[in-house]
């Protein structure tokens, strides 16, 4: 009796409830790795565009306009402080040299220090906040203390007397704005060490015998890699500026070169001579510095697991 109900039994009789098949399987196709979400947050975040776009041009035009443009960045043409034209696009200074050559000479410089001072304080901040956050205890304790030994002195007094001890250059002016900068990445890597560390994978690593360096290469660094990028992203800017405020303050690299914050120093002297001597110099240190802190918010909300849907 029960083998002829089962035989009445047709497929038709039966139907999904809450969802239909053929959804399930579209929602199987939307699944995207975490990088390709993030890529994809990010794409869609305008204003992060906008500031790789404008980083892009800006390093492009570092590159080559010194290399392909018919003026050196230290040849004086005899034409002082002609306003711009079609020969001189940003106009010429003093000593008749063409601002616009000078502008992507100083960005070379200013970006080559920023660039060069962030990569230093990521090695120095992820070793120190790596081995202080999986260390713990007294060490921990001990290396936390000169941390905050070093971020208690004032960041630009410590670069001030640094440059003045040291000739001006620009191997003294990364060291200088290097030797405390690590500070903030490397807390920012220990409280993100802190929250991996009891993680069950890299409990059963340690199980395993890893040591602390294949630990913080395999597990700690790569799990705050987000934290990391958006942290660098936003120490170049600061980089950056400080560079061209010591510059203008006369703590730059030695002419003939000149970097931003030099070429802002000349053309203060000629503000209502020559304005566009420190109007050009001026504007791309605004929009270098707004399109690097633009490109880090933007990696802040991609690679935020609250803003995942």
């Amino acid at each position: 009796m029960a083998q002829n109900k089962l035989d009445k039994i047709s497929p038709d009789q039966f139907k999904f409830v809450g969802i239909r098949q053929g959804e399930s399987e579209k929602l199987a196709d939307k699944s995207v790795s975490f990088w390709k979400e993030v890529i994809l947050r990010f794409s869609q975040n305008k204003l992060a565009i906008f500031g790789i776009i404008a980083l892009i041009i800006v390093i492009l035009a570092a590159i080559f306009v010194p290399i392909f443009s018919p003026y050196s960045y230290r040849e004086q043409l005899g034409i002082y402080n002609a306003a711009p034209s079609a020969a001189h696009w940003f106009g010429t200074d003093d000593l008749g040299r063409d601002v616009f050559v000078r502008v992507w000479q100083g960005a070379r410089i200013s970006l080559f220090i920023g660039i060069t001072a962030a990569i230093i304080d990521l090695i120095i901040g992820v070793l120190w906040g790596s081995i202080s956050g999986l260390a713990g205890g007294r060490l921990d304790n001990i290396m936390m203390r000169i941390a905050d030994i070093l971020s208690a002195v004032p960041y630009l007094l410590v670069v001030i007397i640094l440059l003045v001890v040291l000739e001006p250059g620009l191997l003294p002016m990364i060291l200088a704005l290097s030797i405390t900068g690590w500070v903030n990445m490397a807390r920012i890597v220990r409280g993100e060490v802190l929250s991996i560390k009891n993680q069950e994978y890299v409990l059963a690593a340690r199980t395993l015998g890893a040591n602390t360096w294949h630990l913080i290469m395999k597990h700690i660094v790569p799990n705050a890699l987000g934290a990391i990028l958006v942290t660098m992203t936003l120490t170049i800017p600061t980089a950056i500026f400080t560079e061209s405020f010591l510059s203008y303050l006369g703590l730059g690299v030695p002419a003939p070169t000149a970097s931003w914050g030099t070429m802002a120093s000349e053309g203060n002297k000629a503000l209502t001579s020559a304005p566009w001597r420190l109007f050009f110099p001026a504007f791309f240190i605004s929009l270098t510095i707004f399109a690097f802190n633009a490109v880090g918010d933007g990696l802040r909300d991609a690679l935020d697991p609250k803003l995942r849907k």
